[in-house]
């Protein structure tokens, strides 16, 4: 999610670029290799099969999720699998070295949430070698240099908790704080979850690729002559401290925010810990996507008014099956109906029942949730 994302998805810690060129980062028990050194498959079914996932960072549970299921699933599959990830979110260099790395080995697939467009010709360069690449949470720009995306329909889940703010404003003048992953780069779950969330309220995002064109002001669903202003879109780089400095430039533009959209937790709770130390904490709503434990916790607490969940660990699990069974003489994967990726799901959680949504507790979905 967040990428990132965990789902980014979106979701990571401060963005910085690698420090040096050619280093693949590993988790394991310290974090510096795992995986095989080597791994060659023919089609026999005992055969193991190279498998690299390459995430955005290992500082996000959401990409720790991913790898904690890949790698349950990859034991299942006989597959050897290797974990590579960037230092931070942004941070393709080291992605990039890491996709060279399975082409050497001889992989039969990649599975990545990639930093950014400059991992494309790196993967092409992989699948003219013959490898097999899944995106995972966010589809490339463009989404051919995957041959396929699993995801959750990131732009349904900004509907989901964009509806939802809608429905408990209860048609109160909305002041809105958008608290997005980039402001100098274009992600995909950024584009999808903000302007989902935009469209949820009934908001015309004004463009289909960027970021902050809708009108700054002007009616939104709710039946009521409703208003809104969108307040400021600040850039949180995913982070809890990237979160409480957006939300504190928010203020500073505009005190009288009431409603918060954050492209994951982390960007949530970096914006609780800024309207507490305002002071505004129990009268502004936040609502965030992702779907972790913690997460899930928040929204039990009231930190959050709702969250959109996802399934990060499944979408790694399924790439890992996928990838086995098509080195083995499988069919390749195909995309869910209607659809452009195969979707893994998401659903709204709040605490309270909202009017005209179907609404998860936080203890029901607690079953599925992930980290701690």
């Amino acid at each position: 999610m967040n990428f990132s994302t965990s789902h980014v998805s979106g979701r990571s810690s401060r963005r910085t670029r690698a420090a040096a060129i050619g280093v693949t980062v590993c988790l394991g028990a310290t974090l510096a290799a795992c995986g095989s050194s080597g791994s060659t498959a023919s089609s026999g079914s005992g055969d193991k099969v190279g498998v690299s996932l390459i995430l955005k960072t290992l500082s996000n549970p959401y990409f720790v999720s991913m790898e904690k299921d890949a790698k349950a699933q990859a034991t299942k599959e006989k597959v050897n699998l290797t974990v590579a990830a960037g230092t931070s979110d942004g941070d393709t260099q080291t992605q990039i070295t890491a996709i060279d790395n399975a082409i050497s080995r001889g992989d039969k697939g990649i599975l990545i949430t990639t930093n950014g467009d400059a991992v494309n010709t790196a993967l092409n360069r992989a699948k003219q070698a013959g490898l097999f690449v899944i995106a995972l949470d966010t589809a490339p720009n463009p989404a051919s240099v995957a041959d396929i995306t699993y995801a959750t329909d990131n732009e349904q889940a900004g509907k989901l908790v964009g509806q939802a703010a809608a429905a408990t404003l209860d048609g109160k003048p909305a002041v809105i704080a958008m608290l997005d992953l980039f402001n100098n780069q274009v992600v995909s779950v950024d584009i999808n979850r903000d302007h989902g969330f935009l469209e949820g309220l009934g908001i015309d995002p004004g463009s289909k690729t960027e970021n902050g064109k809708e009108a700054k002001s002007g009616k939104y669903t709710g039946g009521k002559g409703s208003t809104y202003t969108v307040a400021c879109h600040q850039p949180t780089q995913g982070a809890i401290d990237g979160g409480r400095t957006a939300m504190e430039n928010c203020l500073s533009a505009n005190p009288d925010i009431n409603v918060v959209y954050a492209i994951n937790e982390p960007a949530g709770e970096g914006a609780y810990n800024a309207l507490k130390a305002a002071g505004k904490e129990k009268s502004v709503k936040i609502f965030a996507i992702d779907g972790s434990c913690s997460g899930l916790k928040n929204v039990t607490s009231g930190k959050f008014t709702a969250d959109a969940v996802q399934y990060p660990g499944k979408m790694a699990a399924l790439g890992v099956t996928s990838i086995a069974k098509l080195a083995r003489g499988g069919s390749k994967p195909s995309v869910t109906n209607g659809k452009s990726f195969y979707d893994t799901g998401t659903a709204l959680v709040a605490a309270e029942s909202i009017d005209g949504l179907t609404v998860q507790s936080p203890s029901q979905a607690a079953s599925a949730c992930w980290g701690s």
